[in-house]
């Protein structure tokens, strides 16, 4: 089956994720009938093969399978029905003037294709060997496209989210829960007995030292707690299960915080023995730490008087300027084209590097602290900029905070997307033309 499509748009679509043939007969039924309008929607139609195509993919889909189908005419009612909400919402998109030009279809395919384990010359093999024109297969995804930009547009500006609404959720015993963070550890341990002598205490470390060895030359975490660890869940390879930050020992929280997915912590003495842990996964909400920097720039960009090597010239001057002791402020609020710092000296506060094009990330790596650059030139313009600070900032609140406003505006989207369903569909004129069906 190939994953990245709904099953919803026009029969290809559906078929494509059941592997029948485009246009495939309904199964078992013997009949001769000429392609006809199901239903006028508005200024378009709903075909009676895009009909009788979809229902034919329902039925070759859940062949094998024990789940119960509705009766026949019950469910091409409703095969109709989302036919005719797919034709509303293309002629929505179409008055709205969207539209998905072919860079951004082929960069589709390339993305369901590698989702997939395939290439797209492989996708494209794999359609027509499931009887699926590639022809067919692009405009339906084409449409799936569109209809998911109209859906952006009309309801996802419906939506809004609240901070009151976001602290209710953190302190909702779901939002507890969701946010709480969960470690999986492995763990193996070598005792220190009871009243142990110096000879037992050495007895251990040696014993923890040869277990490291083996785990960095490779050998299995499991293996090793099997074979060695005398912790409890040692016949469970070491594996702690999933378990809050909250109920574990400290030691086993700051090891696990000090680890990634799949890393092995080097041995720790507790007055109990030697641990070596092995973080298996984690969730819920955990430390987010940032790299920040702290710059002020001026921008001066080319304009339609002031050629590219005029505008250098004149960042040049302004940087000599600053050489000799003028006050980069002051020299910004005068100089600076970037309106949105301009005002502020050139200050752009702290921010991640991340979010600069890379001519400016890469003068903020060379350019100690508190000295001017020379001019270099960006996108926008010739820039003049200095660093004023580095940091590694915890910014866990604000990215917690940002996934619950994920999860809350998801949520409103299904139920807006509900309501406007329902609203298209009424306002549309629709007619459902009856069924004739000619038997040989």
């Amino acid at each position: 089956m190939i994953k990245g499509w709904k099953q919803r748009g026009l029969a290809a679509l559906g078929l494509l994720l059941v592997g029948v043939q485009v246009y495939a007969p309904l199964a078992g039924a013997k009949v001769n009938e000429l392609d006809r309008i199901a239903a006028i929607v508005d200024k378009d139609v709903v075909m009676q093969s895009e009909l009788d195509a979809r229902l034919a993919a329902v039925y070759r889909q859940y062949a094998n399978k024990d789940a119960k189908l509705p009766p026949e005419s019950q469910l091409r009612q409703q095969l109709l029905d989302q036919l005719i909400l797919d034709n509303i919402q293309m002629q929505i998109a179409e008055r709205s003037g969207i539209r998905v030009d072919d860079w951004a279809l082929n960069d589709a395919i390339e993305k369901i294709a590698r989702r997939n384990g395939m290439t797209v010359p492989q996708f494209r093999d794999k359609l027509v060997a499931e009887g699926i024109p590639f022809a067919d297969a692009r405009d339906d995804i084409r449409q799936e496209m569109l209809i998911n930009r109209i859906r952006q547009r009309q309801v996802a500006e419906r939506i809004y989210i609240s901070d009151q609404e976001i602290d209710n959720y953190l302190k909702s015993p779901e939002g507890k829960a969701r946010m709480q963070v969960q470690y999986r550890l492995s763990h193996i341990l070598i005792e220190i007995p009871e009243n142990a002598s110096a000879a037992d205490i050495q007895a251990a470390k040696e014993k923890v030292q040869m277990v490291e060895d083996k785990l960095v030359k490779g050998a299995s975490f499991a293996e090793m707690a099997m074979a060695y660890s005398q912790g409890q869940n040692a016949m469970e390879g070491g594996d702690l299960g999933w378990q809050a930050a909250s109920v574990m020992p400290e030691m086993f929280v700051q090891a696990a915080e000090n680890l990634k997915k799949g890393e092995v912590s080097a041995p720790v003495k507790s007055t109990g023995g030697f641990h070596i842990f092995r973080l298996l996964d984690s969730r819920g909400s955990q430390k987010h730490i940032e790299h920040q920097v702290h710059v002020r720039h001026i921008l001066i960009k080319p304009n339609e008087i002031r050629n590219d090597l005029e505008t250098k010239m004149q960042a040049e001057k302004i940087y000599q300027r600053i050489k000799k002791g003028e006050d980069f402020s002051d020299l910004a609020k005068a100089y600076s084209e970037d309106k949105a710092s301009a005002l502020a000296g050139g200050d752009m506060g702290w921010k991640s590097p991340a979010i600069f094009v890379e001519e400016f990330r890469d003068a903020i790596k060379v350019l100690p602290e508190n000295k001017a650059s020379e001019p270099f030139k960006t996108t926008y313009g010739w820039h003049v900029m200095e660093v004023l600070g580095k940091r590694d900032a915890d910014i866990s609140e604000r990215v917690q905070r940002s996934e619950v406003r994920e999860i809350l505006s998801n949520r409103k989207f299904q139920e807006e997307l509900a309501v406007w369903l329902r609203e298209i569909r009424d306002q549309a004129y629709v007619e459902v033309k009856p069924v004739k069906i000619v038997e040989e």
